[in-house]
């Protein structure tokens, strides 16, 4: 396992170098721009195509700085610049562990000012620059595919914080016994949590914009069953605990012609440190599983890959808006349910069964998607084609 970016580079060139980048964070930020690349396009097709409209926005033009936007600029550029300074005078410490670092109250004044000085100046003489004596005001046309950066900014930040909560209730004591680190730590995000919450803050963005929510969750359904799987290459490569539970049976002889790994795996040099002591290894991370487990977080890959590629070939056939989302929830439910069967989770009792939330959750969410199908194509006439 790479627990950081650096530790696969160094593996792979021979190099020594140490990066403040964590694996499981790369990979994520690689799905959100996937994420936010394919969603562009989306959007864009459906405002050339009609199904979106524009929206405008009106702006005053060649207003000089105000005092209030200079001030905000000068603490927030303070900031920036007081944890740049950090990073650059003690950069160990910030790429052994850069969240705790970024979280901390170190930092460098000295270059914070500087910065927070530059920048202000900066920002005064662009807005001077362009001053009018009579300001203008403006009604612009704001186009669909620009509404893609600001839902991927609401998704993002309440994704976060829905998949952090959720994850709390599955393992209280965890929090209870660290709130803190629990907080700061980029580890222990549930997905379901995070999209819940952020379908919808995104659906009440749409509503304030006027973006017909069926067409904008048919745009958004593809791109996040992918950015799910490449956030899954993530865990992965970090050994981040997402595993399955363990696995001691001989590979079937019809998956011969499958590696070794991609059966049952012991995850050496995992991010948690968990597992046994792997005998002459010096650093961080040098612990791997006792028993090997199934690589859950390779299979959940394969398979989002699969219902992108379905979910995408389709979306152009599709003619009534929301049923695309409809199938991506019973998709996602499906897949997410099956793969719980192998993966290690809390349990817990309910209506006699023992179940994990995501159980829970993914059967909700599949029929949610049933009866949100069942009904769109019960509003329209027309049959939908596949």
């Amino acid at each position: 396992m790479y627990p950081r970016l650096s530790d696969l580079i160094n593996d792979l060139l021979g190099t020594d170098i140490t990066l403040p980048i964590q694996s499981y964070g790369f990979f994520l930020a690689m799905a959100f721009v996937t994420g936010s690349y394919l969603l562009y396009r989306e959007l864009d097709r459906k405002e050339k195509e009609g199904l979106i409209n524009p929206t405008t926005k009106k702006i005053t033009r060649g207003e000089p700085a105000s005092i209030l936007q200079l001030v905000t600029t000068f603490v927030f550029s303070l900031l920036i610049g007081f944890k740049i300074g950090g990073f650059i005078l003690d950069y160990q410490r910030f790429a052994a562990n850069p969240q705790e670092y970024v979280f901390s109250t170190d930092g460098s004044w000295l270059i914070g000012f500087l910065l927070a000085i530059l920048y202000t100046f900066y920002f005064y003489y662009t807005k001077n620059k362009s001053k009018l004596d009579q300001p203008v005001k403006e009604e612009v046309i704001v186009h669909a595919r620009e509404q893609a950066l600001p839902i991927l900014f609401i998704a993002v930040i309440t994704s976060i914080i829905g998949a952090k909560v959720f994850h709390w209730f599955e393992y209280w004591d965890e929090f209870i016994s660290d709130p803190l680190g629990s907080l700061l730590s980029f580890s222990g995000l549930t997905f379901y949590g995070g999209l819940i919450t952020a379908f919808f803050s995104c659906a009440y963005y749409a509503k304030i914009k006027n973006i017909s929510w069926r067409h904008l969750s048919d745009a958004v359904g593809p791109p996040l069953i992918l950015s799910y799987g490449i956030g899954r290459i993530g865990c992965q490569v970090s050994g981040d605990g997402d595993w399955g539970i363990v696995n001691l049976q001989p590979k079937p002889s019809w998956l011969e012609f499958l590696p070794d790994w991609l059966w049952s795996y012991n995850y050496p040099h995992n991010i948690l440190n968990e597992g046994a002591l792997i005998p002459g290894c010096q650093g961080p991370h040098c612990f791997q599983l006792i028993d090997p487990v199934f690589p859950t977080p390779v299979y959940e890959t394969l398979m989002t890959v699969v219902i992108f590629g379905f979910l995408w070939s389709i979306r152009k056939r599709i003619k009534i808006p929301g049923v695309l989302f409809a199938i991506y929830l019973m998709f996602n439910g499906i897949e997410r349910f099956l793969i719980e069967k192998i993966r290690v989770n809390a349990e817990f009792e309910l209506f006699g069964m023992t179940v994990t939330q995501a159980e829970v959750i993914s059967t909700i969410i599949f029929t949610v998607g049933v009866v949100l199908l069942v009904l769109l194509l019960k509003t329209y006439k027309k049959p939908v084609k596949l």
